[in-house]
């Protein structure tokens, strides 16, 4: 849960700044990711306590597991699948809006992270979203999982991208701002 958190904080700075840092969109979009927060805590919690759980049927196997599938804990996907649609028809309409006038590199791969991320995100949440609802719980969990892996290892692979342009574009930087004077001491040295 705190890895998605995180990843989604960081994706909706991104969208703040596609859109020239917007205050009024980024109230929105926080006003809009805490609501979900919430109603997601709530709905997991109330879930948790109706949750009907039974003893294993296999011998020599202890415990407990839930043998029901959960309709609330559908709502929890269907939230975040809806929040993500929104930031990503927030970053495709900015992307459309400034497509010619803004070519630069770190642009298009931002555009192109934020949109990859969040249609990644709204596929994992409707499938989780069918799966808690058609599933026994043991297989809503495990993709469950496997979607909180997969966001966090998306939102660190396209950050550390991020990184190593701007690390390129300093170590290019560097080069082209020799001066003419360090050049011509190198030749008559030589």
């Amino acid at each position: 849960m705190a890895s998605v958190i995180c990843s989604e904080c960081m994706f909706i700075l991104r969208t703040y700044v596609l859109w020239n840092k917007n205050r009024m969109l980024l109230a929105a979009t926080l006003s809009t990711f805490v609501t979900v927060l919430v109603a997601s805590l709530i709905i997991d919690f109330t879930a948790s306590v109706l949750t009907e759980y039974a003893t294993s049927a296999i011998p020599g196997i202890t415990g407990c597991y839930n043998s029901s599938t959960s309709f609330q804990l559908s709502v929890q996907y269907l939230l975040l699948s809806v929040f993500q649609l929104g930031l990503m028809i927030l970053t495709l309409i900015r992307a459309i809006q400034s497509w010619r006038s803004n070519s630069s590199r770190l642009y298009v791969v931002l555009v192109k992270h934020n949109v990859f991320y969040y249609t990644c995100g709204f596929l994992f949440s409707l499938a989780n979203l069918f799966t808690s609802m058609l599933l026994q719980y043991a297989y809503h969990t495990l993709l469950y999982k496997f979607q909180v892996m997969m966001l966090a290892i998306l939102a660190t692979h396209m950050h550390l991208r991020l990184w190593q342009m701007n690390q390129h574009a300093y170590r290019s930087d560097a080069l082209a701002r020799i001066p003419i004077s360090d050049v011509s001491s190198v030749n008559s040295t030589v």
